[in-house]
């Protein structure tokens, strides 16, 4: 479906992925990617970076427009998601790469000696420029897992995607618990509760976004760890390119603190580009942060916009922007004394206040009603599910 001013949408046939949608859609915008990839590293190949762009960005707009990856089950419309997403990264980097006016150099590499394609590579799968000279600033967390030797390295990891993954269903069947027949389900439906009273309805509905936050962290955790067991152990990468994503970011005394060193840093450099340096040219630092956050927004609305065309977009924007907001307000009134307890409460109640409204967007689109293997996977649903109606049930009651 495509937005019109007037609201209406125009219908687009999606096709079902097979092995010629894929070869004709998927693979011809990635092929794109990897040739930009390929470029940027070259002096002198900026003019045809900029004749090809245009070309990649019409080929993974086909791509994130016309094919199905849930294959006609909409519990599988997550699949949508990751193909949308993925596509418009693929333009967005690849428009940076454009721009950039002189060639990018890998400035940490296992070897001296120097191979193009496999820098290529790395450059195309390095979303935050570890070990480039592209991503100054970029906070890197200490490494938890042993060191000692790659297969050990490996072992660790496999044994915290395990448990990730354990996390990752369980908590995801317990926010299904809380209403399967609306949010629950891939209807959709709000998690503000009308018939609770305020504070109560409230309270179940940060308790479902608390529990959305930990989901998203221990699925994202469990996808990356798993990644990391097959670079170390099928392409004989080295540990020191696979360092952790996450930095305890339950322990954050302040929401800078939080967005920049304790969340993943993904799309740090892309939402730096295309939000955080224009606006920063127009407005200062003030502008900097909150177009950073702005594209952030829009970035988690295509999330929504690919299971659900008719989605409101200032869903999305406004507390992601309220999140730029309060990194400010804090800089304003603590500089950078933020911190103690009093910092971790200022921290936890901002990102629960405006969590309620970002995972509401998702459950009104019917994103938090999907499913995965693992959610069938997890022995312990049964039980999840009773604690969840229970504490529904004393909500009520009381």
């Amino acid at each position: 479906m495509l937005p019109f001013p007037d609201g209406l949408c125009l219908p687009i046939a999606r096709v079902p992925l097979t092995t010629e949608t894929f070869a004709s859609g998927v693979l011809p915008p990635v092929v794109c990617y990897f040739t930009t990839a390929c470029l940027v590293l070259l002096p002198r190949t900026q003019p045809v970076r900029i004749a090809l762009w245009p070309i990649t960005a019409i080929l993974t707009f086909r791509a994130a427009t016309s094919l199905d990856m849930s294959m006609g089950q909409p519990k599988l419309n997550f699949l949508n998601i990751d193909l949308q997403l993925s596509m418009f990264c693929i333009a967005a980097r690849t428009l940076e790469w454009t721009v950039q006016t002189k060639p990018f150099i890998r400035v940490a590499r296992r070897s001296s000696k120097r191979n193009s394609v496999l820098d290529a590579l790395d450059l195309a799968c390095n979303l935050r420029g570890c070990g480039w000279d592209w991503s100054q600033g970029l906070y890197v967390p200490f490494e938890t897992h042993s060191t000692s030797s790659p297969l050990v390295f490996a072992m660790s990891a496999l044994v915290s995607d395990l448990k990730h993954s354990f996390l990752c269903g369980a908590i995801h069947s317990a926010v299904q618990s809380f209403s399967p027949d609306t949010f629950g389900s891939v209807d959709g439906g709000t998690i503000f509760d009308e018939s609770l009273p305020p504070h109560l309805r409230y309270l179940q509905s940060s308790t479902i976004a608390t529990l959305c936050a930990f989901g998203i962290y221990s699925a994202l955790q469990a996808g990356y760890e798993l990644t990391v067991v097959l670079g170390v152990l099928l392409f004989r990468q080295h540990p020191d390119q696979w360092p952790p994503s996450f930095d305890s970011p339950w322990r954050s005394t302040s929401l800078r603190e939080f967005w920049s060193r304790r969340w993943h840093q993904w799309f740090r450099r892309l939402f730096i580009f295309l939000g955080g340096h224009p606006l920063s040219m127009l407005f200062g630092r003030v502008g900097g942060v909150i177009g950073a956050f702005l594209v952030s927004g829009f970035f988690h609305h295509l999330a929504l916009f690919a299971i659900d065309p008719s989605s409101e977009m200032w869903r999305m924007l406004l507390p992601f922007v309220m999140m730029g907001a309060g990194v400010i307000i804090e800089r304003a009134v603590a500089g950078n004394k933020t911190g103690g307890w009093m910092g971790w409460i200022w921290t936890m109640c901002w990102l629960v206040l405006w969590g309620n409204m970002i995972v509401d967007g998702w459950a009104r689109a019917g994103m938090l009603g999907g499913s995965s293997i693992l959610d069938s996977a997890t022995p312990v649903r049964q039980p999840i599910e009773r604690l969840v109606r229970t504490f529904d049930e004393y909500l009520h009651a009381c």
